[in-house]
């Protein structure tokens, strides 16, 4: 553990310096390249304004990822049910990842406004793939075996989807949700970079127009610790929900124990 935590550590401490010593031995102009000394200062002395915009972003970021959560999760079960369905639909999702969201992000503005939405469908949009297609590759891969079993015990569907796929697809869900909340923090970002008066991303360009590069390195790093206290949260809730998962391996082991218990339920009749 304490190697794991001293090895970054000292690599970001040994970039930073070097970074901080060319600096100052090449006499760069503040406007152009800050050192970190007096970036992590323009953070501290501006905290309250950037607390203020990191609220805004923080919230378009969790508004965005609770929409791409619960239409990932609806489509990813609409596959799994209709195979043909997932034939008709997978081009259509193959194609949306394939259209840059800045070409998108204009006109969400001109439809929604420069308030808060556009920026929540975008983060939305950026989300909704990687969370979809872990929950659908999760309920695919989850226990064939076990499958098997429950439904020669006569299992019904509805027990197969809630004790054992359900269960059993939550480590895919999860790695999936951990990549959309990465990738939403750059949507949220980009949404505000084309249209916001709030925001960190509408932070950074007004700091860059009036040439405070410290400032935008300080909304950078904002816009970073934003990031990791989500991806912490999600973190904790994982290990909360997926407490049941033995160290060794979640899938299988997941899986059996849900089967173990629809087997012990039918068997006791319940």
């Amino acid at each position: 553990m304490t190697g794991r935590i001293l090895i970054p550590a000292s690599l970001i401490a040994a970039i930073l310096g070097l970074w901080e010593g060319a600096v100052r031995a090449f006499h760069v102009p503040f406007y152009l390249l800050p050192p970190p000394s007096r970036i992590l200062l323009t953070f501290v002395t501006q905290f309250p304004t950037l607390a203020h915009h990191g609220a805004i972003t923080l919230a378009e970021i969790v508004l965005g990822m609770a929409i791409a959560t619960t239409f990932g999760l609806l489509l990813a079960l609409a596959l799994y049910a209709s195979p043909s369905l997932e034939r008709a639909l997978r081009p259509f999702m193959l194609a949306s990842q394939m259209i840059p969201v800045f070409a998108i992000a204009p006109l969400l503005v001109v439809w929604l406004g420069y308030g808060i939405w556009p920026k929540v469908v975008v983060t939305a949009l950026i989300g909704f793939f990687p969370v979809a297609v872990s929950e659908w590759d999760g309920l695919r891969t989850a226990g064939s075996g076990a499958r098997d079993l429950l439904r020669s015990m006569g299992a019904t569907r509805r027990q197969l989807l809630t004790k054992l796929l359900l269960p059993a697809s939550l480590p895919s869900f999860f790695s999936g949700l951990k990549v959309a909340a990465t990738l939403s923090v750059v949507g949220a970002t980009i949404g505000e970079w084309v249209g916001a008066r709030r925001g960190l991303g509408f932070l950074m360009l007004e700091s860059n127009a009036r040439l405070r590069v410290d400032l935008v390195f300080a909304s950078i790093l904002m816009l970073t610790l934003v990031g990791l206290l989500l991806y912490a949260a999600l973190r904790i809730i994982e290990r909360h929900v997926l407490r049941w998962r033995e160290p060794a391996g979640g899938g299988p082991a997941g899986s059996d124990a849900s089967a173990r218990r629809v087997a012990s339920a039918n068997r006791s009749g319940g």
